[in-house]
């Protein structure tokens, strides 16, 4: 009887044991608690808290002679919130100019026209798709008289051209293309325009080169409110720095 009782408690101390080794396993891959997650000690994979925006990396000023700041990393002096309706929060912070989300589009607007070129003229800046799925810089910029927009992501992430070409807009005429952007990773944008002819860059890359004599340049209605210089987003945060422009020779 001795032998079958310390039988028994042997194996009941080995199923507590083996009980109690579960439990502690479990509990090393049990998803965090809440104060767990507020308290920043764990979170669960996937989910970290994404870093800022770095606020110099990138450079400053492109290379070249002449370049002239739009904005002082500071404050938003020169531009303002657009008054689209349904419009996100713009902020300065760490840099950059933050464009939170609208219920559509959300972006900045140059106030001091007079500071601009209207032709023979390059805009530099650098632009992030913070969060969302759409453009996160829809660049409206002055050819002589008349106004155009550089679309980055439309029409679900990727959609890259002019708005608009004889009111074909950027999904429709001979500039569109698909470039694959990241989230939250900065772009060097360049647009270079004269007389004849509107280019642009993307990373250093040329991915638009059109001649535009005799082509009637026009904006889409959802972006008028950026002229006469403004960046737009579309359902979408966005993150703006180094903001340059220059003239060139006739």
């Amino acid at each position: 009887m001795f032998v079958m009782r310390a039988a028994r408690r042997g194996a009941t101390l080995a199923m507590s044991l083996l009980v109690f080794s579960v439990i502690v396993g479990c509990s090393k891959s049990s998803p965090p608690t809440v104060a767990d997650e507020v308290l920043g000690k764990r979170l669960p994979a996937g989910t970290e808290p994404a870093p800022k925006p770095e606020a110099e990396a990138g450079g400053g000023a492109p290379e070249g002679d002449g370049w002239v700041s739009l904005f002082d990393g500071k404050t938003l002096d020169g531009w303002e919130s657009t008054k689209f309706g349904g419009e996100g929060e713009v902020m300065v912070e760490d840099g950059h100019i933050h464009i939170g989300f609208g219920s559509n589009a959300s972006g900045i607007t140059w106030t001091k026209p007079d500071m601009l070129p209207r032709m023979n003229y390059e805009i530099s800046l650098e632009a992030m798709r913070y969060d969302g799925n759409d453009f996160f810089c829809g660049l409206t910029f002055p050819v002589g008289e008349d106004y155009c927009s550089l679309i980055c992501g439309g029409w679900g992430g990727g959609v890259t051209g002019l708005s608009s070409l004889d009111r074909f807009d950027a999904s429709e005429n001979s500039t569109s293309q698909w470039i694959n952007y990241k989230n939250k990773q900065w772009y060097k944008i360049r647009v270079r325009v004269t007389k004849t002819n509107i280019s642009a860059w993307m990373d250093g890359k040329k991915i638009i080169d059109v001649d535009t004599e005799g082509v009637a340049i026009s904006t889409r209605p959802e972006v008028d409110l950026s002229k006469p210089l403004g960046v737009a987003t579309w359902v979408t945060s966005a993150c703006l720095r180094n903001i340059y422009v220059r003239p060139l020779p006739e």
